[in-house]
């Protein structure tokens, strides 16, 4: 009897030992949630990504969720003050000060130089950047630029780009005719109209003593506006939604529509619900008043942040650190015509004409008010309903004074 006894007690211990020695996810994978921005990878490529993350991570499943640009800011924010925050979020550069003030945003200083941080673009790190903290890690870069259909532009007459303002108006008249649309530019394209303000010398917002000052009331400013409304009536964009409702690319797909404001990465998008579009479409920066430099535009980027709610932060920061490396920046750039987050990376788009159209309006950049309340002026979308006002008949200069206010109550709030 003993020794039966002890027989059972060698095969229990020796299944004991073999389940200390099963791997730590033998319960299951650890599963991390991702928001990806829409129109920031292709389907293709985030697949393909996740195929290679996931077997070279054993146990770990990726839950890459495409999020609208609309509204993401309220998302976000609900997100980082909850108990179970995505563990990845790509977010906008100009919003990172905002979401880092919340105390809800993982401070990743210590991992600057793991990260390759002296090679980062400058003007893309900064913004990730709070009082000497590096809340978000610079994921890439991009300005819009002008994104036209050679077919139609061949079928109207045009052989050359517009060099000014006053020649693309022209221009974009002749392609707007015979059920083809000259543009597609929607009333609420608002990071275009910042550069048409920025192109007659005014802002957005200006600061004075100290405080900021809502300035789209401005002379200079209501010309920018001006321009914008003359050139969104050669199409037929909604004047009550933004390029994502719907999406301008899979407008400009349907192969009817001239010419849209975008990032160079766009086309991708575009082949995906056309690929007989391969080869038609044409770029160039966006003009300016005069020919002898190519109109201001907003030059943005998107940083990752790993919510400090997230319970995975070794598993969120290693997956943070392989989107951000050398081998996906290299991909993202090829397939999306980004400006890499590395100074190193400069080359590996050239000769590639989007690149080179966004690199020439690149030399002629600008950022929004360096605020953290800049970000909720854009969630509020004050600017957008402005917009929407005046391009369906309202006064601009007396829109233009109440969105001005409102934006000046805003940027002080809590000052």
């Amino acid at each position: 009897m003993n020794n039966r006894i002890l027989a059972l007690a060698a095969v229990f211990a020796l299944a004991a030992c073999g389940a200390t020695e099963q791997p730590q996810n033998a319960a299951g994978p650890v599963k991390l949630t991702v928001w990806i921005m829409d129109g920031s990878v292709t389907k293709d490529l985030l697949k393909s990504f996740e195929t290679e993350y996931e077997a070279a991570h054993q146990g770990i499943d990726l839950d890459l969720q495409i999020q609208a640009w609309d509204g993401i800011g309220e998302r976000v924010t609900a997100a980082l003050a909850s108990t179970d925050a995505p563990d990845v979020i790509e977010v906008g550069n100009t919003q990172v000060a905002q979401y880092s003030a919340s105390g809800g945003v993982t401070d990743l200083t210590a991992k600057i130089a793991e990260l390759k941080g002296e090679d980062w673009l400058p003007g893309l790190a900064q913004p990730g950047n709070v009082d000497g903290h590096q809340y978000g890690i610079p994921w890439y870069a991009a300005n819009r630029v002008v994104v036209y259909n050679k077919d139609l532009w061949a079928k109207a007459g045009v052989k050359e780009p517009p060099k000014t303002r006053d020649e693309w108006l022209e221009i974009t008249a002749k392609l707007d005719r015979g059920g083809d649309q000259g543009i597609y530019l929607t009333g609420q394209t608002w990071y275009a109209l910042a550069g048409f303000i920025w192109d007659e010398g005014g802002d957005l917002a200006v600061q004075e003593g100290g405080r900021w000052k809502g300035a789209l009331d401005t002379p200079q400013a209501l010309a920018g506006m001006d321009f914008y409304r003359r050139l969104q009536a050669l199409g037929k964009g909604p004047k009550d939604a933004d390029e994502a409702n719907p999406p301008q690319h899979e407008v400009f797909a349907q192969g009817k529509v001239a010419q849209i404001i975008a990032v160079p990465g766009v086309a991708a998008r575009v082949l995906e619900v056309e690929p007989k579009l391969a080869g038609k479409m044409g770029f160039f920066p966006i003009p300016g008043k005069t020919a002898d430099k190519p109109g201001t535009v907003f030059t943005g980027g998107s940083d990752l942040i790993v919510p400090a709610a997230s319970q995975r932060q070794e598993e969120a920061y290693e997956l943070v650190k392989a989107l951000a490396g050398e081998k996906f920046q290299t991909e993202l750039a090829k397939a999306m015509s980004f400006v890499p987050n590395r100074t190193s990376l400069a080359g590996v788009l050239a000769g590639d004409e989007g690149t080179a159209a966004m690199a020439a309006g690149a030399a002629n950049g600008r950022a929004t008010p360096n605020t953290p309340n800049w970000a909720a002026v854009e969630a509020t979308s004050v600017i957008k309903q402005y917009m929407t006002a005046v391009l369906t008949g309202a006064d601009p200069a007396t829109e233009a004074k109440k969105v001005s206010d409102t934006i000046t109550t805003t940027l002080n709030s809590g000052s």
